[in-house]
């Protein structure tokens, strides 16, 4: 059955999973493409609700670890709509469909910081989810305030959230969270970066989109506009297993004003978008701030790059 993880790139917004109720057919024969294309047509969706495990009181808003050391815990898969059938009161299949944000409103879900990328590791089935940031968590009245998920207030830098399936089990309606960064600069005693010694690590504001390399590393790129202070953004690479875990360093960085986005990781080539460059207060076009990829007085123009290292070693193995 095919599992699909999407979110709502927005503030106090949600993670969502699809689950198909048809199975996939193997082989590239017409009749197995004919059927694999209806299995987003026909399943269930669900929106996700996170539980912490330490008490509320030491989730004050300032991203301090609670005194088990981690931002983690449980959670579950409230289900939505499936088919013409709607699991949300008052509302029906198509209701769901079209005003999903109230849907999950309804239901109770964990309203999050911006769930702008969520990818699968392809070897271990981990989800992760770059959650960009939320400036009006806690400070806008009305508002949602700090959660175990979602720790700070005034969150301007972001976190890489982890999502471990129940028995590892992708159509499983519970799972295990935990915070693998809580991102901004590594001298803020409110960051963490998945327990890693951090005067080892880059600072790394808004994480937009996430990738993986062969060697099952986990490479980031961000999208701060600006609140990195001063510092551009980048795409960052960082270990998920063994001692170098959380050991997260800056591989690159785009031109002023630009976002870094797509990234797609080769075992030669990385290549990455680069989105508006120059796009920051002040800029026009008459006096722009970037004259990126042409340089002397162009103006700036978004691209995409690619970048390889010369020699034998692979760019995917970090260190």
């Amino acid at each position: 059955r095919v599992v699909a993880y999407s979110g709502d790139d927005e503030r106090f917004e949600y993670i969502y999973k699809f689950i198909s109720n048809g199975k996939m057919k193997r082989g590239n024969s017409k009749a197995a493409r004919r059927h694999n294309m209806t299995l987003l047509d026909d399943g269930t969706l669900y929106v996700a609700r996170f539980k912490g495990d330490s008490p509320a009181s030491e989730i004050d808003g300032t991203g301090k670890l609670p005194s088990d050391g981690e931002f983690d815990g449980t959670g579950e898969w409230i289900p939505l709509a499936a088919g013409k059938k709607s699991f949300v009161p008052g509302m029906t299949a198509e209701e769901v469909y079209v005003f999903t944000r109230i849907a999950a409103d309804k239901v109770g879900a964990t309203k999050m910081d911006r769930p702008e990328d969520i990818e699968c590791h392809p070897r271990t089935g981990t989800v992760y989810c770059a959650l960009s940031n939320n400036v009006e968590r806690g400070v806008t009245a009305g508002k949602e305030g700090p959660t175990e998920p979602n720790p700070r207030i005034n969150n301007r830098h972001g976190q890489v959230l982890e999502l471990t399936e129940r028995r590892g089990d992708a159509l499983a309606l519970t799972f295990d969270w935990g915070l693998f960064l809580v991102c901004g600069f590594p001298d803020d005693p409110n960051t963490y970066f998945g327990g890693y010694d951090k005067s080892q690590v880059s600072p790394i504001s808004s994480p937009d989109n996430v990738a993986f390399d062969r060697h099952g590393n986990l490479w980031i790129s961000t999208d701060a506009d600006g609140k990195l202070d001063g510092l551009n953004d980048g795409l960052y690479g960082v270990p998920l297993e063994g001692p170098e875990r959380g050991h997260l360093k800056l591989f690159l960085t785009v031109p002023r004003g630009g976002e870094t986005c797509g990234p797609v990781i080769g075992e030669r080539v990385i290549t990455v978008c680069v989105q508006h460059p120059g796009e920051v207060d002040g800029a026009s076009a008459d006096k722009p701030v970037s004259n990126w990829p042409d340089r002397g007085t162009s103006r700036p123009r978004p691209s995409v790059v690619a970048v390889w290292r010369k020699g034998r070693r692979q760019l995917g193995e970090i260190g």
